[in-house]
């Protein structure tokens, strides 16, 4: 039979008092009771911890190597139930987050400064890659949350939706006085830089040129949507991102397309039933309550 902790308290008390009485005393137990755990604890671990020979109390040489490992012990509990507790009041805490690309250019941003506003203790493993990546590891347990899109999910993936995002036809502002909308039929004009096939994004593009039999030129692919802003700030090439992105960069101005680019559904992915930590807890508490990714004002 293993000793309980709360044998663990009676020897040290004893031991720090070095009498029974004013240990019982303390810690609100009679006398005999206390003596009778204390044999106890002794009969479990096989030989005597205190030396009642004298006046005083004392711990033999067992009890002083059994209490240095007790007092170790107790005080790493104590660490461990206050740690708990930071993790529970967000004081501490991890949250592992992926994202899709587009939303790293504009909702990743304001997301983690509120984060760290209201809880400055919780650290960030944020990751940015694709949706079925992303899905992947959240089922692999590698990810706590993720910020993609509502799609056909893979099975076991739950989600929540945030709100819509728009895109438009996106040239760099440089005063020039441009057709709005512009018409499917007008879109072979444009030379474009796009991000690559293996971003939702391209396919959501390719799927409204193949609806309205539009051929683009396609005149650079990147796979990083900072690439293409950068290339398209300094470029006569245009591009279609999210109008979010437009609005919040300096040097780029968006195009309305008629009709638009189908409206895409920003969802807060999580694994079904798996357990949620307080960190990430918070953090769905924040996006919920954002005003969605197309409005981050």
């Amino acid at each position: 039979m293993t000793p309980e902790l709360r044998h663990l308290r009676y020897l040290l008390a004893v031991a720090e008092h070095g009498n029974f009485t004013r240990a019982a005393a303390e810690l609100h137990l009679s006398q005999p009771t206390l003596s009778q755990q204390i044999r106890r604890l002794e009969r479990l671990v096989g030989t005597p911890l205190l030396d009642r020979s004298g006046r005083a109390v004392r711990l033999t040489d067992a009890g002083s190597v059994y209490a240095r490992h007790a007092r170790r012990a107790l005080r790493e509990l104590d660490q461990a139930e206050q740690a708990v507790h930071d993790v529970a009041d967000l004081t501490r805490g991890h949250l592992r987050l992926a994202v899709t690309p587009t939303f790293t250019s504009y909702l990743v941003g304001p997301l983690v400064a509120e984060l760290r506003a209201r809880h400055p203790g919780i650290t960030l493993e944020l990751t940015e890659t694709s949706q079925d990546a992303l899905e992947s590891r959240l089922l692999a347990d590698e990810l706590d949350l993720g910020i993609a899109f509502v799609r056909t999910h893979f099975d076991g993936i739950a989600a929540t939706p945030l709100g819509t995002e728009t895109l438009s036809l996106v040239q760099a502002a440089d005063g020039t006085a441009r057709p709005s909308p512009v018409f499917p039929a007008d879109l072979a004009e444009y030379e474009l830089a796009l991000l690559n096939s293996d971003f939702a994004t391209r396919g959501h593009i390719d799927d409204y040129f193949r609806a309205h039999a539009v051929i683009p030129r396609i005149a650079v692919e990147a796979n990083s949507i900072e690439a293409v802003i950068e290339i398209v700030q300094h470029t006569a090439l245009a591009t279609v991102l999210p109008d979010a992105v437009s609005a919040d960069r300096a040097g780029l101005t968006a195009i309305a397309l008629d009709p638009p680019l189908p409206a895409r559904t920003a969802a807060l992915l999580r694994r079904e039933n798996a357990y949620e930590s307080a960190a990430a807890r918070a953090f769905t508490r924040i996006i919920e309550s954002w005003p969605g990714p197309g409005n981050t004002e």
